[in-house]
This record gives structure tokens, sequence and C-alpha cells, in this order.
């Protein structure tokens, strides 16, 4: 007989097997990701269909296969049905599912990532509205927050150049800082336009060589010393967008267990805040996130869905 574990996890990616299975992507608090697969889920009155659905949470009994394991009981502890009542938040929350994805580990233990998606995902699920100031306000604070738990967060407290504290001036509306994905997130524009200036300057100092001419004496050549002092400038980072005072002051409070009451319902910071994060995030995890795109359209088309 085939060796069974138990597991707790919920559904984050499926995929057609045969004529009637499923592959179900789980992210499991004892083991980490787990693939495996759903007998018969597709047939009418399936006992595994609607468990092995997306982002239902199941208590699992998995027998162990040479390629796939394979699920032999499943009882549904918990699912997001408001999830699939809305295509904003049901893509918002394919957009987190992408993101566990690249992070999780398996055969380890993933606690922390399971208990961070689940919360974030009833944050989505009980939004009262959804016009897309507010979902891409709690997106970009879940996505923060799953970046942070994999040590990817970036600084928006300091500059990363010169590591002294940004201290957003909302009364000043030409206020702006420099946002950096290759350093890490912000940078004062001030240093920035500082040391690109120094860097053209040593630059010029580095490039200039002696020219020696064909004709000129060997015994008249300048002397080369035996070593060489090489002085290593700071690299100058690209500046991937700029922030303004009421957007980094949002960004600086994503790191909160709990985002602030959203008064930016006529703003739109948070999108701003939103596509700078998703260019982040897809830089360090080193692939796009498809689910973007449909919150994107789904907001472009200006009308409400349901799937």
């Amino acid at each position: 007989m085939s060796r069974t574990y138990k597991a707790t996890g919920i559904n984050l990616k499926t995929q057609a097997l045969g004529e009637s299975d499923r592959i179900v992507t789980i992210l499991t608090r004892e083991f980490g990701l787990i693939r495996a697969v759903a007998p018969g889920s597709r047939k009418h009155n399936s006992s595994l269909g609607g468990r092995s659905g997306m982002f239902v949470v199941n208590e699992l009994l998995i027998a162990k296969g040479r390629s796939l394991d394979k699920i032999t009981q499943a009882q549904t502890l918990k699912t997001y049905p408001g999830l699939a009542k809305n295509l904003a938040k049901l893509s918002a929350s394919q957009y987190l599912a992408e993101i566990v994805l690249c992070q999780a580990l398996s055969e380890q233990p993933q606690e922390e990532l399971y208990e961070l998606l689940n919360e974030h995902l009833h944050r989505l699920e009980i939004l009262p509205k959804t016009d897309k100031f507010s979902i891409y306000a709690y997106l970009a604070h879940a996505v923060f927050h799953l970046l942070a738990l994999a040590g990817l967060t970036p600084e928006v407290q300091v500059c990363c150049l010169t590591q002294q504290p940004l201290r957003p001036d909302v009364t000043d509306r030409n206020w702006q800082v420099g946002f950096s994905i290759s350093a890490g997130g912000t940078v004062s524009l001030d240093a920035w336009e500082r040391l690109r200036t120094e860097g053209k300057i040593g630059g010029d100092r580095e490039n200039s060589k002696p020219i020696l001419s064909a004709n000129h004496p060997i015994n008249q050549l300048p002397q080369i010393s035996s070593y060489q002092i090489v002085a290593h400038r700071q690299e100058i980072p690209a500046i991937s967008s700029r922030l303004n005072a009421t957007e980094l002051a949002m960004f600086q409070q994503l790191s909160q267990p709990e985002i602030m009451q959203i008064s930016a319902a006529k703003d739109d910071g948070w999108l701003s805040v939103e596509q700078i994060l998703r260019q982040y995030a897809q830089y360090h995890l080193g692939r796009p996130i498809r689910s973007a795109t449909l919150i994107d359209s789904y907001f472009a088309a200006n009308h409400d869905a349901t799937v």
C-alpha cells in the first residue's frame, strides 16, 4: 500500500489531467508546496469536484506516488465565495497566488506564508466596494507583506544612497523622490543628482591618459609605477519612477499590519503605488505577473463584471 500523509492546504493552481482528473498545486502548512492528482474531480457529482477548486482550503489525506501524489480524502475547511463573484477580486487573488507560487518551497513547512495568504484573501473578499483604488490599495498591501516575508521588501523609509530618512512634505506639490528598482527602493533626487554629477567629473579624470608618439624616444617614456591605484566610484542607479509626497506616504504605511482608511478614493495614488510595486516584484521574481493585466483590463473597461 502507498504511504499516506495528512496536510492542510489551499489550492493555488489547477490543470486538467486525462479525461476526468485534475492536478492541483497546493500550499500546505506542513509540507509547503505540493502537486497532487485529484482523481475523478472533473466528473459530475465527484466528491473532489468542488474541493479541488481555486482558493479552497482543505484538510487532506494524500497517498505518496512515484511521480505525483494522489488525494484520497478531502474535507473542506474554508472557501472564499466572494472572490469568485467579482472579476476584480478574483484577478487580485490570482495575482497573489502567482507571487506565492514563486516564493513557496517544497518539502518544508510554510505556515507563515500560508497564514499570510489566507489573511489577505479574506481582506479582499470582504471589501465592500470594488472601485479600483480600494482594490489596488489592498493588493499593494498584500504584495508588500509577501515580499517582506521573502526578505525582498523595498526600502521606502530611507534613501538607498545616503541612508537618511525620507519624510514626505505633503504641503509641497513639487516634492518628489525617486524609486530605483535596481537600488532596491527610494532614492533622494538631490543625492542622486550629486552622484551623477560627481560620476561625470570622475569619469573625465579617469579617461585622461598620456598619448605616446611612435617617435617618442624609449628612454623618455613616462615611467610606469609597479602598482596602480584603482578608485571605485559608486554606481549610479537608474531611476525607475518618481513619487510625490502623497504616494511616498502611502508606500511607507504598507509595512503596517492594517492598511489605513482609504481616504484616497478620488486619488490615483494607489494606482501608481501598485504599478511601481508590481514592476519591483516582477524584477525580483524574474517573471511577469500575468493576472495583473486582468485587473487593468477590468477597470479599463469601466464596468462591473461577475463570474
